[in-house]
């Protein structure tokens, strides 16, 4: 009898652990990430940074956030504008009629590019759906794996897009993200975060962006594909000259 009882609160003891570590909620991990990467400051900060050829600037307009993509020239100043009512296009100040169709490409370009640069903020957006995964180990780090879905209603033209987080169990910052696509012929995305730096105590990264072929792997394979060194680095998002203003 006396091995017994060893043997049971060992058991015990395991069993209490391994729901502490599962016990955590998806919507947790968003939230204390979220509070981590910048919390209140996302809603009170206006932003702005270059991307390849483009400034992008986000400004908050009585409650309402508006994305901005701008292009210049010689001598034209290309801008889009997306707020609640739509994209609206600009050339040189004048308003420039677009097709829906059009208009809608523009408007999914500049909400994919704000949304990376600001992520983990827009996780809790009323559209987004969260689920835990586990815990699963990526270049010797423990992370949370979380899987986010969009509803048909508010999540855009990409509704139907997978994506995969990988939340660090110690600082809950994503390190890794995956996203599956259906535009364009489809894919799927991997993305390493690098080059992490606070401004004005807002959270930025830049990203390896890899490539992998849905007829090869799953979206939910990707993480080691990634830690075997299998996919392919098809570009790196950088941004530059990033400016973080204060609105209140």
């Amino acid at each position: 009898m006396r091995t017994v009882y060893p043997l049971l609160l060992i058991l015990l003891m395991v069993s209490c652990k391994e729901k502490m570590a599962t016990s955590i909620s998806a919507q947790e991990i968003v939230d204390r990430s979220i509070l981590v990467s910048g919390g209140d400051l996302y809603k009170t900060s206006d932003i702005a940074f270059k991307f390849r050829d483009f400034q992008y600037a986000s400004e908050w307009n009585d409650g309402s956030r508006i994305l901005k993509r701008i292009k210049r020239t010689d001598s034209t100043k290309v801008s889009d504008v997306k707020s609640t009512y739509g994209l609206k296009r600009f050339i040189n100040d004048s308003l420039v009629p677009l097709k829906d169709s059009m208009a809608n490409v523009f408007a999914n370009s500049v909400n994919s590019v704000h949304y990376f640069a600001n992520l983990p903020f827009g996780l809790n957006d009323p559209a987004v759906n969260k689920e835990l995964l586990g815990e699963v180990t990526l270049n010797g780090e423990e992370y949370y794996k979380l899987k986010v879905s969009f509803d048909q209603k508010g999540g855009g033209d990409d509704y139907d897009d997978i994506y995969l987080y990988w939340f660090n169990k110690e600082t809950f910052k994503p390190d890794y993200l995956a996203y599956e696509f259906h535009v364009d012929g489809g894919g799927i995305r991997f993305r390493a975060a690098y080059n992490e730096r606070y401004i004005r105590g807002i959270r930025f990264v830049d990203y390896e962006n890899y490539e992998a072929s849905p007829e090869v792997a799953s979206i939910y394979e990707v993480g080691d594909l990634y830690a075997r060194g299998q996919l392919k680095l098809l570009s790196k998002i950088e941004l530059e000259d990033i400016a973080v203003v204060a609105t209140d």
